[in-house]
């Protein structure tokens, strides 16, 4: 089944803030971000055990188990076992994430793609989640940016282990969905290249944002719209540079980065144009897209996310970034709708 066809709406949460993401967020602020979410109607949440080593699952399962299960989605990842032992949280090679989640709980953090670590994995996140259920399960980080020269390694233990038990779990009903959840289109194309496994759908970080988006457009757009499957478009504010933050892809952004973000901001600024209506609406307009899930560690960010979403964006906004070169000519825009 097509993730389309699973995802309550096109605005979800995400919650690797809530992971102590760069900062050490007091928990009633995290639960209060949570509600927030709630309340703005967001009824898709995604979450990771990496997040904090277990932190944003125990908190968002916290907030959420407060209400009907049926009334929302949740999707979590597999790929990372969070054991009781503690570690040096200094000491873990996090690729090029480097110490993003040093705030998080201190539990030893496993990478292992096994069908016995995937099915640990699961029952370890149900518990922390407060869930009986999981709706979709994304590998989690199977690609570059974490594994480097052995990420093929990692992807053909994924596909031996997690794939085969989540297509499993998925047809007999215990899931609803799975893909990769991940910062790099390769391993997706992998995936969609071969005879099976069958994935629902994907998570994509980074990737297809205002400011990043040309390989994804070419190269996997098309292949996931022509199977039928959906992107679920994570990181849209790209790490929060898009939006005036110091970050590019969970580091400081370039000269190159922040030149083109002037850019766009200059031209927004014209048109009365907030960047994050300009950075959700761009993700949603590709037909691929079925949500975007930015993420927030405070409860006024949740507001400002659902506007930004319902604002009304005039099409001559979209024309001069396609005119100045901001937007590769071949992205859909919603002028083009």
């Amino acid at each position: 089944m097509s993730i389309k066809n699973i995802l309550p709406g096109k605005l979800g949460f995400g919650a690797a803030p809530l992971g102590n993401m760069f900062r050490n967020i007091p928990e009633e602020e995290a639960v209060a971000t949570v509600a927030a979410a709630w309340n703005s109607g967001i009824r898709y949440y995604d979450n990771a055990p990496f997040y904090g080593a277990g932190l944003a699952e125990i908190r968002m399962g916290n907030v959420l188990s407060q209400y009907p299960r049926e009334d929302y989605v949740i999707s979590s990842k597999v790929g990372r076992v969070i054991l009781d032992e503690i570690e040096d949280v200094s000491a873990r090679d996090l690729g090029e994430k480097g110490d993003v989640f040093k705030y998080g709980r201190p539990n030893k953090i496993v990478n292992d793609y096994s069908e016995n670590a995937t099915l640990r994995s699961i029952e370890d996140s149900l518990k922390r989640l407060n869930t009986d259920y999981l709706d979709i399960i994304w590998v989690h980080d199977v690609a570059q940016d974490f594994f480097g020269d052995e990420w093929l390694s990692y992807f053909e233990s994924a596909r031996k282990g997690a794939f085969k038990v989540l297509d499993r779990l998925r047809d007999e009903g215990v899931i609803k969905a799975w893909g990769l959840g991940v910062n790099r289109v390769e391993p997706i194309e992998l995936l969609l290249d071969l005879d099976g496994p069958c994935p629902d759908g994907f998570l994509l970080a980074g990737r297809y944002t205002l400011l990043d988006h040309d390989r994804a457009l070419q190269r996997l757009m098309p292949e996931v719209t022509k199977q039928g499957l959906g992107i679920v478009a994570g990181g849209p504010y790209s790490s929060g540079a898009l939006v005036g933050g110091p970050n590019f892809e969970y580091a400081p952004a370039t000269p190159e980065i922040l030149l083109k973000v002037a850019k766009i901001k200059a031209i927004a600024d014209r048109y009365g144009v907030s960047m994050k209506s300009a950075g959700l609406q761009f993700a949603l307009a590709n037909p691929a897209v079925a949500a975007v899930i930015p993420g927030a560690s405070k409860p006024s960010r949740l507001a400002e996310d659902s506007a930004a979403l319902e604002a009304i964006v005039p099409a001559d906004f979209w024309k001069q970034l396609r005119n100045d070169g901001l937007v590769n000519p071949a992205a859909p825009l919603p002028v083009d709708k």
